[in-house]
């Protein structure tokens, strides 16, 4: 019913003495803060602006057709103390407008005098949505208009005619607004970084979060809600804090004001404010990626043509829209991983995927995301937050690996990453991570926090991982180097400690987590020393040298202190440091030169297994294989084989014994092309090879006069599937026999299935870094060492073994490894007199391959 403004009650001191003395009574009054005391201040300045309104009404004969209507904060009844009002003279047209200037004056003078800024209008509801059309703020104003006096029938007409008018606009103008939004993070930041945070304007701040509003009043998409209510609300008591202690509508957190706000809100210090703010940006960031995600699905859905048929049976399509394009049950779905697929640009998981009874699907869902540049669904992580089992300790070998993995792709592991926070799951896989979660770095040079410069660091060690053998020790460097920040004392210090005792949980041996520790130890000595110290002095060189004990060690420290310094800022690295670096490296690798070193390529014993292998290719000519599973449970060759039907993965892909991988040897008469040929029956079964060695086996002295001719050699393989079941060994042995005899091109078939993948594109992928093939001297006397560092791809080792064949060279021994994304491979070849490469012959072949590679 319309309200007559001439029978409204006074309820306050019209005067703005009243006003004045009732809103510092408030604001003083220690025992209400946050949203009650937003909320009050809301009530009391409605109470006062309705009795100006009225007092206004009786002055001009206005008495109908009038409205005060409150939009933007105000309309949310967030009043912070310096808040800005912004407030809306909302008329039907039917009042003279001389009189409608004049009440417009008796309510706005007032609020000036008061001292108060004021963003105010006076308009009829058709220009209030006209003006709304042609400006996006003053539409995202309008959604949250509320009433405060006056015809209250006219100003719900608004807000019913605004919100019809959004919804039916929003496809056109949701974009509009995320481009504000990224404009503003240009400008501004990201909150949960920034040392000195703009609480409204950065990105992550209370801006963003009324988009997050808007978006769910356009009815296309909605955030999700976990958490994002408190985020907001801590967000409004730090500004509210600000301002009371600054006495000025600011909403910049100055570096001199963080102590006074923390103590205004009842915290520690400055840093555990901090803390908390960069924990709220951080829920309100990852609520509007998610959504805007969400958003573009739903438009990109909206705009595809649909089937007729579909359309007239009024299809499943329009039933599942507002979850997002292609969410229906009959959305395509491509696997990535056992367990874990993609539909429609998100990593979800597979229909059969049982988070309960598999640990490592987080992780193996984490690593397949973004090794394939796509966001990890945030319904798919809630579900592994909810239903996942945790992991055993120590760790299976699958999950070490899908962490590396994970830390290997580079930029996107970024997104990933977060998804997992944002559901609690890396504290839950390491749980000394909560100590620098959200941590503030106050030296400058810093731009991110310490968690977040932790997995920035692990994001350009993956682009230096063809610098070192062991790329998996260096991601996970990277990630844990600054790990003891969460402790008193040298961080250091504590991180060596903390490194130990988590390397050991994550899996790694001993001597991996003694490398670790020493990693972690001595992160900065490199850099410190470099700049710090005279590098001519023997004894500088010398105390380095004892401290990184190796020359392996040494190869991952300078690519550690490089990450490191570029993850911390663009004042932390350059070409100067760089060479000083790099110059006290090859002093302290030459004093190292002359200590022994692991033979890594030193031939193992043979197995009677293996020995029993090698007799039977000897005396058949032919290629014998054995498949064996591999388990937590067995060691390596004593669980069930595969070959003869008796035990093994099921139809699900599990035992009862957590299979790891399946352990595949392979015996075959000496013959040119073995490498090539049995890696590309691996590819072409879709076998993704974690580790494999290739040797010359020698034969029982009895034999050596029989019937077979020339040697053997034994290739031992672990591999594990990329999807589904695992082949029959009778298969693989009959594809290896068609591939040696000629009748089965393998070479064209993975290129036809690489065509196949060109043609229709399924992801983005990351950007690895390119291959890297060197020749290293002096690893051996009777071959020459051709290393390989390239990322990990279906088919790469038989790419290597045909550039290898082709240029001549004989492969004696290879030893190949995956760590993570990482393929690590060293090849032991001779010329065709069975003698090392001449030097720049060697150059040559690690060209031709480099070239291949690429």
């Amino acid at each position: 019913m319309t309200e007559s403004l001439e029978t409204t009650t006074d309820t306050t001191d019209s005067g703005p003495g009243g006003y004045a003395a009732a809103r510092l009574r408030l604001l003083q009054e220690g025992a209400r803060s946050g949203p009650p005391r937003r909320s009050a201040l809301a009530d009391l300045t409605d109470q006062w602006l309705a009795t100006l309104l009225t007092g206004g009404a009786r002055a001009t004969g206005i008495g109908r057709g009038v409205a005060l209507v409150a939009v933007g904060g105000y309309g949310r009844a967030e009043l912070s103390p310096r808040s800005d009002l912004d407030v809306l003279l909302l008329h039907d047209g039917s009042a003279d407008r001389s009189a409608l200037a004049a009440l417009a004056d008796l309510v706005w003078y007032p609020v000036w005098d008061m001292g108060l800024a004021l963003d105010h209008s006076v308009r009829t509801p058709e220009e209030a949505r006209r003006t709304a059309a042609e400006d996006l703020k003053v539409q995202l104003g309008l959604l949250d208009a509320r009433h405060i006096a006056g015809d209250a029938e006219l100003s719900a007409g608004l807000r019913t005619a605004v919100l019809a008018d959004w919804r039916a606009q929003a496809p056109g103008r949701l974009p509009e607004l995320h481009e504000l939004c990224q404009e503003r993070a240009e400008r501004h930041g990201e909150l949960q970084f920034l040392l000195e945070p703009d609480l409204k304007e950065a990105r992550g701040g209370l801006r963003d979060a009324t988009a997050l509003r808007a978006i769910a009043a356009s009815w296309l998409a909605d955030a999700p809600r976990e958490g994002l209510d408190d985020a907001r609300r801590r967000l409004l008591d730090a500004r509210d804090a600000l301002h009371l202690s600054t006495g000025r509508a600011t909403d910049r957190l100055a570096l001199q004001e963080q102590d006074q706000v923390a103590a205004g809100l009842g915290l520690l210090d400055a840093d555990a404010l901090l803390r908390q703010i960069y924990e709220s940006a951080r829920i309100i960031s990852y609520a509007s990626d998610v959504t805007w995600r969400e958003v573009e699905r739903v438009l990109r859905a909206r705009s595809a043509p649909r089937p007729r048929l579909r359309g007239l049976l009024g299809g499943r399509g329009a039933r599942t829209a507002g979850r997002g394009a292609g969410s229906g049950p009959d959305a395509e779905r491509s696997p990535l991983a056992e367990g874990v697929v993609e539909q429609d640009g998100e990593v979800v998981l597979a229909r059969a995927a049982r988070p309960d009874r598999d640990p490592v699907l987080s992780l193996r869902a984490a690593a397949a995301a973004a090794q394939a540049g796509l966001p990890l669904s945030p319904h798919a992580v809630r579900r592994l937050s909810a239903a996942a089992r945790p992991l055993p300790v120590p760790w299976p070998p699958e999950a070490r690996e899908q962490l590396i993995t994970l830390l290997g792709a580079g930029e996107s592991t970024v997104g990933v990453w977060e998804a997992l926070e944002a559901e609690g799951l890396i504290t839950r896989l390491l749980p000394d991570w909560e100590r620098v979660r959200c941590r503030p770095q106050r030296n400058p040079v810093h731009r991110w926090t310490v968690d977040r410069h932790l997995v920035e660091t692990a994001v350009r060690a993956s682009a230096l991982s063809r610098r070192v053998g062991r790329p998996d020790l260096l991601l996970v460097a990277a990630l844990l180097h600054d790990i003891g920040k969460g402790w008193p004392g040298d961080h250091s210090v504590a991180g060596e400690t903390i490194v130990r005792d988590l390397a050991a949980r994550v899996g790694f041996d001993r001597a991996d987590v003694s490398v670790l520790a020493t990693l972690v130890r001595h992160h900065l000595l490199l850099i410190e020393t470099a700049t710090r110290r005279d590098l001519d002095d023997p004894a500088t060189v010398r105390s380095v040298a004892e401290a990184v004990g190796t020359a392996s060690t040494l190869e991952l420290l300078h690519a550690l202190t490089e990450a490191d310094a570029l993850a911390t800022g663009p004042a932390a690295w350059s070409a100067w440091r760089g060479s000083l670096v790099a110059d006290l490296v090859k002093r302290v690798s030459a004093v190292l030169a002359g200590e022994p070193e692991d033979d890594w390529s030193t031939p193992q014993r043979t197995t009677a297994e293996q020995e029993r292998l090698a007799v039977e290719a000897w005396r058949t000519g032919g290629p014998v294989l054995a498949l064996h599973a591999r388990s937590e449970a067995l060691p390596p060759g004593e669980a069930g084989l595969l070959t003869d039907g008796t035990e093994g993965p099921s139809e699900d892909g599990t035992t009862g014994s957590e299979p790891i991988g399946v352990e595949l040897l392979i015996a075959v008469p000496d013959q040119p092309g073995i490498l090539p040929a049995a890696a590309g029956v691996l590819a072409l079964h879709r076998l993704t090879v974690r580790a494999a060695d290739l040797r010359a086996v020698e034969l029982p002295s009895e034999l050596e006069t029989g019937g077979g001719t020339g040697g053997v050699l034994l290739l031992s393989w672990r591999v594990a599937a990329e999807y589904g079941s695992l082949p029959q060994a009778a298969r693989l042995r009959n594809d290896l026999l068609r591939v040696l005899d000629g009748s089965l091109d393998i070479a064209a078939r993975l290129a036809e299935r690489e065509a196949a993948y060109r043609k229709y594109p399924r992801r983005r992928g990351v950007h690895a870094p390119p291959p890297r093939v060197t020749v290293a001297p002096g690893s051996s006397q009777l071959a020459t060492v051709i290393e390989v560092r390239a990322q990990d791809a279906p088919g790469l080792l038989h790419r290597i073994g045909r550039a290898l064949e082709d240029a001549g060279v004989a492969v004696r021994s290879a030893h190949v490894s995956t760590l993570g994304a990482n393929a690590v491979d060293a090849f032991y070849v001779t010329d065709g007199s069975g003698a090392p490469l001449k030097p720049m012959r060697a150059a040559e072949v690690a060209q031709e391959v480099e070239r291949a590679l690429r």
